[in-house]
């Protein structure tokens, strides 16, 4: 009945102009409109008028039937021919309704042909100026005005050239400037009694520069940053020399009021502009907008919705994906293969709380905080490790662990050091319980070890001799029992987080033989052109492999950071393609996990041999709130504000839960409208014109997975049959 009322809302000036324009540059569907006598003879004339154009191509007309789906098949499709599909999947799911949580569950409607008929013949609909935008842009696509134009590799290159590294030694000077300024105002406030801790304090009698040369030292201790983390929006702004604006400070406000946590450590800290450099405007954004709220995430709290499945599970109950599991917060499964260990110690926590985090739900509901003493191991935590171990060794398709939080390097050295040997016993185990086993009836043997760490970027401290020994001496041990590939993910958001100490801390752990990649989140400031093909080229040339670039999840607690799916395919098609890898030269990075500490020259060669300027090993994907991971979509839908209804299908390049099976496509309304989305990137300092592109990527298809993520091919048939699964 609501959506019924919304038909008879007149609609804007604004989106009468833009209803003009759309039918004065398109006079077929001026005459289709104006001849027919009601909406339903509107869609049949344009499904007519479409059809005759896309039968003219096999390839398409195949795509669309989806009589023929793969990768292949996408790269030929012609840009006329996406514009064709994405009309004729309106047409087909016109009428339906979908479940929006971006507006707290309620029903978006599909039927942009029906909305564009009352426009013209009743001048209602409630279509508002973001839709008529978009469909604007989908009949030039359509009728051949507009046409797609590749970026030439030069052209990247010059995007890429906008963003300069935090090892840029200007940059470098900036921040030396912000640790300086930083470290006197706590220095002052430790004095006024403000600010007290019983480890970091000062010896009698010191003078301001002793007291000074003490801060510096201690600057050096991860401990320390935790210990003198801003946590309230006044000290963020006196550390920052009073440059956030009144609107930023009154959104912290509200987030205060909120109970929204707010836990930013001075080293971080350090990274942001206080006073925008002349060579640098705008390239901190992905990292401010990471400390930064946003006033839609204020809004949103208190009504987040989970996005993923697996974080509402009920014990002894199967997960999304059919998994039972041993505890529903200490592990975490979607794919046979894999599974996530949540330690319970101080792994749950982080080094800091990102503003698109996608446990803010946790957050919000309390299971979460940045309490660092209430987080703590407790004496229980031995026995439960062992619960979950004997899971994993007694399960018959698992082969890779990654132990995560929270941040796994929050755990202390010797709580790492204690997981780490319990896995290595327990692949140990499994391995040797598949001797008595018959072929073909062999379980999976733990073939890779993962950790999951935002800290070589938030705490880069944190990374010490000794953890490095702790690494080490388990990848050595581990070997003996069969575990070939180690793996660290961690996140660099900006080409500006890569440091000197970063790059310090990134070295150190590559000289512990463990593979670092990097999981980008897909923000809107990340978004901007070239951003990502940069940051791909510095972590190259740290030795970091590019793993995930994600989508931003959430929903509209995550407007402001999320950019659309269909940026994420024009990012995918025509700024990574400059670091496409040749196929001749896929064997070379398979190999790269046998050498990870020479991983450095390894890079470098292949670059140089194959005349890349960055290894694009990463995939473009979006984490879905069904089950697992994928980038293969269509737009099958556009709501009255323009934004796009997209219907995902599993990535087929991966095994997956058999419960998929049974499982409908997953369908996300998007939180934002492109209109929104390229007013956004303006206000980013964009020019919209570079990105003209992106309101005709509507299709997308997940790409291959990069050999050297691979595992390793096991010299035994494993058994088909799959334990702790209840479909």
């Amino acid at each position: 009945m609501k959506n019924q009322a919304l038909d008879k809302i007149a609609i804007s000036v604004k989106s009468h102009k833009l209803l003009e324009k759309l039918l004065d540059e398109n006079p077929r569907l001026k005459e289709i409109m104006y001849g027919s006598r009601n909406e339903t003879e509107a869609l049949i004339g344009v499904k007519q008028w479409v059809l005759r154009e896309l039968q003219n191509s096999n390839v398409a007309y195949s795509y669309y039937k989806r009589e023929r789906t793969d990768r292949e098949t996408f790269e030929k499709l012609k840009w006329k021919d996406y514009a064709a599909i994405r009309l004729l999947d309106y047409i087909d799911n016109a009428g339906k309704e979908f479940v929006d949580l971006n507006i707290h569950g309620e029903a978006a409607v599909n039927n942009p042909i029906k909305m564009i008929w009352l426009g013209v013949h009743k001048g209602t609909g409630g279509a508002k100026p973001y839709f008529f935008e978009d469909m604007l842009h989908l009949f030039r696509q359509f009728t051949g005005k507009s046409k797609r134009f590749i970026p030439a590799k030069s052209c990247v290159l010059e995007w890429m050239e906008r963003w300069p590294s935090g090892t840029d030694p200007r940059i470098v000077k900036l921040r030396q400037e912000n640790r300086d300024r930083i470290i006197n105002i706590l220095i002052k406030k430790m004095e006024d009694g403000l600010i007290s801790d019983s480890k970091y304090k000062f010896e009698p009698n010191l003078t301001q520069e002793q007291k000074f040369m003490q801060m510096i030292e201690w600057w050096n201790d991860s401990l320390f940053h935790l210990r003198f983390a801003v946590k309230s929006p006044d000290l963020l702004n006196e550390l920052l020399d009073y440059s956030l604006d009144p609107d930023t400070m009154n959104i912290l406000y509200d987030a205060e009021k909120q109970g929204i946590p707010f836990f930013v450590n001075p080293y971080y800290l350090s990274l942001l502009h206080v006073r925008v450099p002349y060579f640098a405007i705008g390239a901190d954004l992905a990292i401010r907008h990471y400390v930064v709220y946003s006033k839609e995430l204020v809004d949103e709290f208190g009504s987040i919705v989970a996005w993923e499945k697996e974080d509402k599970v009920e014990q002894g109950k199967p997960n999304a994906a059919g998994w039972i599991l041993p505890a529903v917060h200490s592990v975490h499964r979607r794919y046979p293969e894999v599974a996530i260990l949540i330690p319970a110690t101080m792994g749950r926590a982080c080094g800091g709380l990102c503003s698109s985090c996608q446990r803010m739900y946790d957050f919000q509901n309390g299971h979460l905080n940045f309490n660092l003493d209430k987080l703590r191991p407790d004496e229980t935590w031995a026995e439960r490790l062992e619960r979950y171990l004997d899971y994993f060794e007694n399960d018959s398709q698992l082969r890779d662990i990654l132990i995560t939080g929270g941040d796994a390097l929050m755990s202390s050295d010797s709580s790492l050091q204690q997981i780490l040997n319990s896995v290595c016993k327990m692949a140990e185990r499994k391995k040797e319980a598949n001797i008595e086993r018959a072929e073909g009836e062999k379980y999976a043997e733990i073939k890779r070890v993962r950790l999951g760490t935002r800290l070589p970027v938030y705490l880069p401290q944190r990374i010490t001799n000794n953890l490095v020994k702790v690494l080490s001496d388990f990848r050595e041990k581990a070997i003996k029992v069969g575990i070939q590939q180690f793996f660290i993910q961690t996140h660099f958001e900006s080409p500006m987080e890569v440091t000197p100490e970063s790059k310090t801390a990134i070295q150190k752990l590559i000289s512990a033989g463990w593979i670092i990649t990097n999981q980008l989140v897909f923000t809107a400031a990340a978004s901007r052109r070239g951003h990502t093909a940069r940051l791909r080229q510095v972590l190259n040339d740290i030795g970091v492999l590019t793993y995930y670039t994600f989508s931003v999840k959430g929903y509209m607690e995550n407007q402001f950071n999320f950019a659309t799916n269909a940026r994420a395919v024009q990012e995918q098609i025509e700024e990574k393609m400059i670091g496409k890898i040749p196929e001749k030269y896929h064997n070379r990075i398979r190999e790269f996990a046998l050498d990870a500490p020479n991983i450095n020259r390894h890079i470098t060669t292949l670059r140089k041999d194959s005349g890349l300027p960055f290894l694009a090993t990463d995939r473009n994907v979006l984490n879905m709130p069904g089950v697992g991971k994928s980038l293969t979509f269509r737009c099958i839908g556009i709501t009255r504000y323009g934004r796009r209804i997209l219907e995902f299908e599993h990535d087929e390049t991966r095994t997956h839960s058999p419960i998929i099976e049974k499982m409908d496509k997953i369908i996300i309304v998007e939180s934002k409208s492109m209109s929104e989305y390229i007013r956004q990137l303006e206000d980013l300092g964009e020019k919209s014109e570079d990105y003209e592109n992106v309101w005709g990527y509507s299709l997308g298809e997940t790409e291959p997975r990069m050999s050297i993520y691979d595992y390793p091919d096991p010299d035994f048939e494993i058994t088909k049959e799959i334990t702790n699964l209840q479909v």
